[in-house]
């Protein structure tokens, strides 16, 4: 039985949610082109959007970028953790900025919620994303804290995973015998890739993408409030 469903979460369930991500990304673009524009609630209110947004921002994209970076130079990553203190910064660094994403997540949700105007734009879509985002999130957080020096064995176990994935050899031998904290990361993380294309998140497949770099939107209103 745990070897079947170990088949479905980490064979079956990845390729499914990545054929569901590029068709329906492909589909949504080529048909609704316009939804890849994100819908921004900046100018309904924009105080609290800055300081939930910002640290979002920030931290998932290190994150996301370390992630990343781990999967496609994983011997470098081993070599550098070799060392005690780059080994301690770089897992410091990390739980840093999952916080920080956390806290800009948890703002961001907070926002939508109490303010009315953006509670009123925000879509069952949008409510099934932040949840699953939290949830990521959260057991993210408390992988590198419960299951420590991540980066390491990501780098031994899941980056030759990953890559068995993509090569279309799948070989779960590097993960079955992972914690259950670490197998949910894992499977949620595949879930929202999948559930990504149908939100408006994916307006962020769009390049150039002048997020980055552009300067911040003034909205003024003039008249009777």
């Amino acid at each position: 039985m745990n070897h079947f469903l170990d088949q479905f979460m980490f064979v079956a369930l990845p390729y499914v949610c990545l054929f569901t991500f590029f068709l329906m990304t492909i589909y949504r673009y080529q048909m609704q082109s316009f939804s890849y524009s994100s819908l921004s609630s900046q100018f309904l209110e924009n105080k609290h959007h800055f300081w939930a947004v910002v640290p979002f921002h920030y931290g998932i994209l290190v994150v996301a970028a370390g992630h990343f970076i781990a999967f496609l130079i994983p011997r470098t990553i081993l070599l550098w953790n070799a060392h005690p203190l780059r080994l301690y910064v770089l897992e410091v660094s990390a739980l840093a900025f999952g916080l920080l994403t956390l806290v800009g997540l948890i703002g961001i949700v907070v926002r939508r919620f109490s303010n009315t105007k953006i509670r009123y734009v925000t879509t069952y879509t949008d409510w099934i994303l932040f949840a699953m985002l939290m949830l990521q999130t959260i057991s993210g957080v408390g992988v590198a804290l419960f299951h420590p020096w991540g980066s390491s064995w990501f780098a031994s176990n899941l980056s030759p995973y990953l890559w068995s994935i993509v090569i279309l050899n799948p070989d779960i031998s590097f993960v079955v015998a992972l914690p259950f904290l670490v197998k949910f990361h894992i499977v949620l993380a595949f879930l929202t890739i999948g559930f990504f294309p149908f939100t408006r998140l994916v307006h962020v497949l769009v390049i150039p993408n002048p997020y980055l770099w552009r300067k911040p939107q003034v909205v003024r209103w003039y008249g009777r409030r």
